[in-house]
């Protein structure tokens, strides 16, 4: 399962499977979707891949700029951002947030005192030769940082605090 965010900050979950892959679910904000007959695969001309709907092959463009993902598609441009796996609040205190896997920190983007949005990227983690943005699970402040960009992670160590807004 993927996560990904869209530009108007939905999110998407999407379950591929096989080989050509072939969407086996979509949730479109918690809502699922029905798929019959949609599959998908590579193209062999790099950036492209190609979606079949009921038997009619369709092109999608594919371009990566820094984190997001531009895909065009039937005269439409549609931006996405994956949410990283396990990149999220610990399970023994809520707004800590932790790292999913082993790495190097590459960049913290905010501040200690700053106040976030959901789904904005607070600091950007090496691991296995990628990199892997951790986002903010709601809006609210970060209270602590813990790490420095230079620093070495273990996988689950809390990288920041995140007190929630007040409403």
């Amino acid at each position: 399962m993927v996560d990904l965010l869209d530009s108007s900050g939905v999110v998407w979950k999407i379950q591929l499977s096989g080989s050509p892959a072939t969407p086996i679910s979509i949730e479109l904000d918690g809502e699922q979707m029905e798929l019959i007959g949609v599959s998908s695969s590579a193209d062999s001309r790099p950036n492209r891949m190609i979606i079949q709907d009921n038997g009619v092959e369709k092109v999608v463009f594919c371009a990566k700029v820094d984190s997001k993902w531009w895909l065009h598609h039937d005269g439409a441009v549609s931006v996405f951002e994956v949410v990283e796996p396990g990149a999220s609040s610990s399970n023994n205190n809520e707004g800590e947030l932790t790292a999913p896997m082993p790495g190097k920190i590459l960049e913290v983007l905010v501040p200690e005192g700053a106040k976030v949005t959901e789904g904005q990227p607070l600091m950007v983690l090496e691991a296995m030769k990628m990199e892997h943005r951790i986002l903010a699970d709601f809006h609210g402040t970060v209270s602590a940082i813990h790490y420095a960009a230079g620093d070495q992670v273990d996988a689950g160590s809390v990288l920041l605090d995140l007190e929630p807004e007040n409403e």
